[in-house]
């Protein structure tokens, strides 16, 4: 009888928002047969255990607590495996205005930790999952991969620096790197820091959304089914050396996603709260996600009423999820 080999995919973050559903589709139902999944994860406050309690029992599934900076147990993880998707990141933008060394740690460090013992270890692929932050702001149209990185705060400059990183090993050793730069990903078991489960949550306990500035600021959503699909085409058909934009096609200002999220929540604007705008803050984001669409065929399959509706029911149905992660009133958007 003739054994399938299992690709082993190391997942760096994977008990994170984006990296816990990307192991949950790799493991469940309708995902590859022959693929094994080792989740690293330091289980920091955006790692939850629970997001992994899907999988937790499937024999094809491991999990090792540990810090994507720790050179030995990188390097003894990555001698086992044959592909890395790489999620692992310091994410938020307030918290790396206020102290961005571990951003520069984790982001920097952690990546290049990797990129090394994958090299070392002759990897076969290395999904490096970044942002469209790293692209700046833009008045009008919409990014290319072309375009050079021009981030602004902290954190995005962080995630630029980890991507040219990524690329160089691709370039100068000829590691199989391929990144992604996705837009602004909303969906379950997301942690209330950021907007949407922040503002559903608030509305939820009858409280205040804090709306920074004049509310104007433009983001591209992109449902969390949907970044997984992107990711998946890459790591599976993407090119080596290669950057590939994924979008949800969906802009909208901080304003207009406020006043659905009230809708959602039956609220009116009478609780929103305008607040001094956050430094830095870049004024519209939107990615050119052609490429990846003509190469591998993706295309959003979410429509965003539908998502933002099953986002915002799954948080009024897991107050036990969301209530011990909930930030205090002060944290902004």
């Amino acid at each position: 009888m003739t054994r399938t080999h299992r690709t082993r995919v190391l997942v760096t973050g994977g008990a994170g928002f984006i990296g816990s559903h990307h192991v949950r589709t790799l493991l469940g139902p309708g995902g590859p047969a022959d693929v094994s999944v080792t989740v690293l994860d330091a289980l920091t406050y955006a790692g939850n255990p629970e997001n992994l309690d899907e999988v937790r029992d499937h024999p094809a599934f491991v999990f090792v607590k540990g810090d994507i900076c720790d050179t030995e147990l990188v390097d003894d993880l990555m001698a086992d495996h044959d592909e890395v998707v790489h999620f692992a990141a310091e994410s938020h933008v307030d918290r790396s205005i206020l102290s961005s060394g571990e951003f520069v740690r984790t982001n920097v460090l952690g990546t290049h930790t990797l990129l090394d013992a994958a090299l070392r270890h002759g990897v076969r692929t290395f999904v490096h999952v970044s942002t469209d932050e790293v692209y700046g702001s833009i008045d009008t149209g919409a990014w290319t991969e072309e375009c050079p990185p021009s981030p602004n705060s902290p954190y995005s400059a962080s995630k630029a620096s980890s991507d040219l990183l990524a690329l160089a090993y691709h370039r100068t050793h000829g590691l199989d790197v391929r990144v992604t730069r996705c837009s602004n990903n909303y969906g379950h078991h997301q942690h209330p820091e950021k907007v949407v489960p922040l503002f559903v949550t608030h509305l939820l306990d009858g409280r205040k959304v804090p709306l920074y500035g004049d509310g104007g600021n433009v983001r591209d959503w992109l449902h969390i089914d949907d970044h997984v699909q992107g990711i998946e085409l890459v790591r599976t058909a993407g090119r080596p050396g290669e950057v590939y934009n994924i979008g949800g096609g969906t802009e909208l200002t901080n304003r207009q996603l406020t006043d659905l999220l009230l809708d959602a929540c039956g609220a009116g604007p009478d609780r929103i709260e305008y607040v001094a705008d956050r430094k830095g803050h870049d004024r519209r984001y939107s990615v050119d996600w052609s490429k990846i669409r003509d190469e591998l065929g993706y295309r959003p399959r979410k429509d965003f009423a539908t998502g933002l509706a099953e986002t915002v029911d799954w948080y009024r149905n897991n107050r036990g999820w969301w209530e011990p992660l909930n930030p205090p009133a002060e944290v902004a958007w």
